[in-house]
């Protein structure tokens, strides 16, 4: 149920392909990569598509509120009915009848707990009731995501392999018939599926993939070669999403290329083997294998989406589910919460409870701000999904970077407040911090996340800048593109733009006008800083991934702020009972929030930070090329 992707892959958008490609280690570009066309004059002239994107417009310094407040409702009276009669006996189920500690100990999900599940519809949550599914949403789907998340990562991985990634192309992807084929069976949990991309020697470059696909003499199937690893139910999967390429001729050039493309692979085709189970860190019960493909013969009727078009389809595969990493972790978060605040209100130490020592109670409440924001960015995107947005790519990535790293952080803690006690296995905590590892690194590594949307952002901004540009070719006919925007940065610039904004005091409810300010400004900063960035290094920002990390974070930040605001705007709309907590919760984000992005955007520009930029990158080479640490010992033995 969870979301997740087999490590490491491609993330930049298909269109900028041409520009970047990401290897394992980072980005590589390619002499013929590197070389970026010049925009052409009558597609300079064309008005670049606007975004509704809360995220992808603060790299514009714009606040467009719309895919933010007021924070979204989206369940009906029966979708809120129905997800009740889900959640109880989900939790039960996991309370009575799974035992995680054993599921880590055999390392693997045993036999009745996977026929219970599928009992339960646990396999095609988000199947169409017609096509034996639950017929869920993405904010219902988010809530049962959350249950399992708070129990038990390994079995997470089992179901979220399957569907949130396994058979999602064909569900969201797929024609008619291979829906009325597949879905059926996949939800039901009588064939188990699997996403396969990442191979041997391809991860964050998926570019690079080695298997392919060719079209037999007489045009009625593919053969298939190759082998695809680290692959989530690899060993149990009876249908799979395989990407290869395939020659590809183009209609307008008559040149044939290798693209990739999709396929709907069926183990029964023959030719489909895998290796012995993966012995892992963590998430041990789940089944991952290497995937071995020989003389596959596909049916052309099994290809997902078009010829040449694989990466579309991973693409909306990945940026449909990775939602659900941030519900599943927000779960375990509670859980570790949980646990952590009841050790501290009954253990004594020197005479108190430890609740009761500062040291603990900034743990304790840092741990609860963290998942609220975790918890708020996932419920968001999920909502925004179910309302009809579909430009929600950065938002998904940002839940994913901030889940998967808080969730850490959020055990970690929890850890250290029960002390020898929570080191224990009984304690339950190190299998969750030993499942946990692998999510900063499933689905993109954070690392590429991060390029991923500082790059999509600088994209949109440039897309922009070049219609400024054709513009000012022809001031006279296009003085609206002028005023609209080439003022509006030189205000900015000269420092014309009074001060903090009020672009969301409309938007937030009075009583935090203070952190609403605080995120209207981080807003202006990031918009300026884009602009800056881009003047400075143009098409070769790039390169400067030491800038684009802190451009990243100062996003991530940003955005949390303004969901946490829209949240707890809404709860004090509703009286909710909790409603002083959350903003409590929500003025300490705030407040050090601004710090951050302040520290970061400067960390872009300023001449101290940039010479430890470059200091750093000496430093990594030398390491590098001595194959290790490069210092001697203190003792020179």
């Amino acid at each position: 149920m969870v979301v997740y992707l087999k490590r490491k892959l491609i993330i930049i958008p298909e269109k900028c392909r041409t520009t970047v490609a990401f290897s394992t280690h980072g980005v590589r570009l390619s002499q013929a990569q590197a070389k970026t066309e010049a925009p052409k004059p009558d597609r300079m002239n064309k008005t670049p598509p606007e975004s509704k994107s809360y995220a992808v417009n603060m790299f514009r310094g714009n606040v467009v509120p719309e895919q933010c407040f007021p924070y979204p409702d989206v369940l009906s009276p029966d979708q809120h009915e129905t997800l009740e009669m889900l959640v109880s006996p989900t939790e039960k189920f996991f309370a009575e009848v799974n035992d995680p500690a054993k599921n880590d100990a055999l390392e693997k999900v045993p036999d009745d707990i996977m026929e219970n599940l599928k009992e339960m519809g646990a396999f095609g949550l988000q199947v169409p009731t017609e096509l034996n599914g639950v017929g869920l949403n993405n904010t219902q789907y988010a809530r049962l995501v959350e249950v399992v998340g708070a129990n038990d990562l390994g079995i997470g991985i089992t179901l979220g392999a399957h569907q949130s990634i396994g058979f999602k192309g064909i569900l969201i992807s797929g024609n008619p018939e291979q829906k009325k084929k597949y879905l059926p069976d996949v939800a039901t949990g009588t064939k188990i599926a699997a996403f396969c991309l990442t191979e041997p020697g391809s991860g964050s470059d998926a570019a690079s993939i080695k298997s392919r696909a060719v079209l037999s003499s007489d045009g009625t199937h593919y053969i298939l070669n190759g082998s695809k690893i680290w692959i989530s139910n690899g060993g149990i999967a009876e249908i799979m999403t395989v990407f290869a390429q395939t020659p590809v001729k183009d209609p307008k050039t008559g040149v044939t290329k290798d693209k990739v493309t999709a396929f709907i692979v069926e183990r029964a085709f023959g030719g489909v083997s895998h290796s012995k189970p993966e012995r892992k860190m963590g998430i041990k019960a789940s089944n991952t294998a290497e995937v071995y493909y020989e003389d596959v013969k596909i049916p052309v009727e099994n290809v997902l989406g078009e010829v040449g078009e694989g990466f579309k389809v991973a693409m909306n595969i990945l940026n449909n589910g990775r939602f659900g990493m941030g519900a599943a972790l927000s779960g375990t978060m509670r859980s570790a919460i949980l646990k952590a605040s009841d050790f501290a209100a009954n253990r004594l130490q020197f005479g108190r409870k430890i609740e009761t020592f500062g040291a603990i109670q900034e743990k304790i409440a840092r741990m609860a701000i963290k998942h609220y924001v975790t918890e708020s960015i996932a419920y968001m995107v999920a909502g925004n999904m179910d309302r009809g947005f579909t430009d929600y790519q950065v938002e998904a990535a940002i839940s994913k970077i901030y889940a998967s790293e808080a969730a850490w952080w959020v055990v970690d803690e929890a850890i250290q407040v029960m002390g020898g006690m929570g080191f224990m296995k009984d304690a339950g905590l190190e299998r969750v911090l030993r499942d946990l590892r692998i999510f900063r690194i499933f689905e993109g590594t954070n690392d590429i996340l991060r390029l991923f949307i500082a790059l999509t952002g600088i994209q949109y901004v440039g897309a922009h800048l070049r219609q400024l540009q054709a513009a000012f070719k022809n001031p006279a006919g296009n003085i609206g593109v002028i005023f609209g925007e080439a003022s509006k940065r030189a205000f900015k610039s000269v420092g014309l733009g009074g001060g903090k904004s009020k672009a969301l005091e409309p938007h937030v409810h009075s009583s935090l006008s203070t952190q609403a300010e605080y995120a209207s400004e981080a807003v202006e900063l990031i918009g300026q800083a884009v602009e800056a960035i881009l003047m400075k290094h143009g098409k070769n920002i790039i390169e400067e991934q030491f800038v684009l990390n802190r451009l990243a974070e100062a996003v991530i930040d940003t955005y949390a702020m303004a969901v946490v605001l829209s949240r707890a705007s809404r709860s004090i709309e509703r009286k909710l009972d909790s409603v002083d907590h959350e903003i409590l919760m929500t003025k300490v984000f705030c407040n050090e929030a601004i710090g951050r992005v302040r520290s970061n955007i400067n960390g872009m520009k300023a001449s101290s930070s940039i010479e430890n930029y470059k200091i750093m990158s000496q430093i990594s080479q030398t390491i590098c090329k001595t194959g290790g640490v490069a210092h001697v010992n203190p003792l020179g033995i």
